[in-house]
């Protein structure tokens, strides 16, 4: 039973991180929708890597000496590359389909389109700045370590409960052959992400953290259901992106 349970998580780990990042692992497998839901609990931790690699660009810039704009940037920019800009690529699919289309068929059909538009490219912006500037704000590299590594678990912690909370707009897609991610993952990804954003942001900030994160997925919940009757995999990528956001904001915030 114990090999057993090992082995599960060593290949939930390993779908997570698969699914999540660009990082190669050996003799790696392909992995579906299945697969990503019930390795779900495992986005925060993988979140919690993606964060740790984040914040050793940061330090290595700051040691060189860089302002920390351009520590902040670099930093944003070995997530992109660590993830292959998977969420950012959902962020922008869904303002593009909830800005440009008038009927659900046709938004659906823009966020399958891999042109980025207007609003696609205007969230992409917003979303790098506040990332950029809530991580210039913050004292040093120590700091940013520890709300890039927030940051990221929380964001991941969320999509799990979304896959189970809001139904599938498609038939076909990665959300839809993943289905509704088994309930004891989805509690698994909310506690390491609430556990993981108590000892990074301590009290004060990780509280206003945590509602800012209820308050992004329930927007989120709300406005997929009104646009397109339910969630694609793009959305989950796109309430990730916000949620990172929210984190980091609270991280920076002066009077917490």
């Amino acid at each position: 039973m114990g090999e057993a349970w090992l082995r599960g998580v060593a290949a939930d780990l390993a779908a997570a991180t698969l699914f999540a990042t660009r990082i190669p692992l050996p003799h790696g497998t392909p992995i579906g929708g299945a697969d990503i839901a019930r390795a779900g609990w495992a986005l925060p931790v993988v979140g919690a890597l993606i964060g740790l690699l984040s914040a050793s660009v940061y330090w290595i810039a700051c040691t060189l000496g860089l302002p920390p704009f351009c520590c902040a940037a670099l930093a944003v920019a070995a997530s992109l590359i660590s993830t292959g800009a998977l969420h950012e690529d959902g962020l922008a699919d869904t303002f593009d389909g909830f800005g440009g289309g008038d009927t659900r068929e046709r938004k659906l059909e823009i966020m399958r389109d891999s042109r980025i538009g207007s609003y696609g490219a205007c969230a992409l912006a917003l979303s790098l700045l506040l990332r950029v500037g809530a991580l210039a704000s913050l004292s040093g590299p120590a700091q940013a370590a520890w709300a890039l590594i927030a940051a990221h678990a929380g964001a991941r912690a969320m999509m799990p409960l979304f896959l189970r909370l809001v139904p599938p707009a498609r038939r076909d897609g990665l959300a839809a052959d993943a289905g509704r991610p088994p309930p004891a993952s989805v509690a698994g990804a909310a506690l390491l992400g609430l556990v993981l954003l108590l000892l990074s942001l301590g009290g004060a900030r990780s509280l206003a953290a945590f509602a800012l994160l209820i308050a992004a997925f329930g927007v989120m919940r709300w406005l997929t259901l009104r646009q397109i009757g339910g969630q694609t995999g793009d959305v989950s990528g796109a309430l990730e992106q916000i949620s990172e956001i929210a984190v980091l904001l609270a991280a920076a915030a002066s009077r917490l």
